[in-house]
C-alpha cells in the first residue's frame, strides 16, 4: 500500500515527492528531525542513504527506532511511518553509491557530516584533495557511508478534509499481520 501511494505521488510529478522528514532520538533521549530523500521502497522497507558518522547515523546506531513523514501539501496528503531500522547490505549500498554523480561521491568522502566546520575553505580543500585522489568517476564507497532501511510497524495515511475533518487510516503490524483502524482527526 505504501509503495502504491508513493508511486502514485511520483507519477503526479510532485516536486520532491520522495522528500521525507526522518526523526531519530539520541543516546541521551534528545529527538532530532531532518529532511532526507527516499531512494528505494519495496516489501522489505524504505531506504535512505547517509554518512553513518552523521548526527542521524549516530542516533540510529544507538536507537534503532525511527519515524518518517511524507507531506504533499499540493495534493493534501501525508503518510507517517514508524518502525525500526537496519543497515542495508553492502551490495545495496555499493549499487546505489555507484549510480551517484561524481561530485556526490567526492562529497561523501570530503564531508565530516554534522561535525563543526571552522571555515568553508577547509571543506573546499578536502574536496580538492579527494578530487585529486579520485580523478575519474571510479570512486570507491567510503566505509562510513551506507543506507538505512526502515521496517514499518505502523503506517498512517492522512487526507486533508474541509473544516479540518481529515481522514486518517492507520495500520499497525501485530504478530506479523497488519491491523487496520480509523483515527479521529
Amino acid at each position: 500500500k505504501v509503495a502504491e501511494i508513493l508511486k502514485k505521488s511520483e507519477n503526479l510529478n510532485l516536486t520532491d515527492w520522495n522528500a521525507m522528514n526522518i526523526a531519530t532520538v539520541s543516546a541521551k533521549s534528545i529527538p532530532s528531525s531532518r529532511m532526507v530523500l527516499l531512494k528505494k521502497i519495496n516489501d522489505d522497507g524504505l531506504v535512505f542513504y547517509t554518512n553513518f558518522n552523521s548526527k542521524k547515523g549516530n542516533d540510529l546506531k544507538v536507537n534503532k527506532k525511527s519515524s518518517m513523514c511524507f507531506h504533499w501539501k499540493s495534493i493534501r496528503r501525508q503518510v507517517r511511518i514508524i518502525g525500526t531500522v537496519e543497515k542495508v547490505t553492502d551490495k545495496e549500498a555499493d549499487d546505489y553509491y555507484n549510480s551517484r554523480p561524481y561530485k556526490n561521491k567526492i562529497g561523501a568522502w570530503a564531508s565530516s557530516q554534522s561535525e563543526i566546520l571552522n571555515k568553508r575553505d577547509d571543506f573546499i580543500k578536502k574536496i580538492e584533495t579527494y578530487e585529486k585522489k579520485y580523478p575519474s568517476n571510479d570512486v570507491p564507497r567510503p566505509t562510513h557511508w551506507s543506507g538505512w532501511r526502515l521496517l514499518p510497524s505502523q503506517i498512517e495515511f492522512w487526507l486533508d478534509g474541509e473544516g479540518r475533518i481529515h481522514e486518517r487510516l492507520n495500520y499497525k503490524k501485530e504478530k506479523g499481520s497488519w491491523k487496520k483502524e480509523l483515527l479521529y482527526p
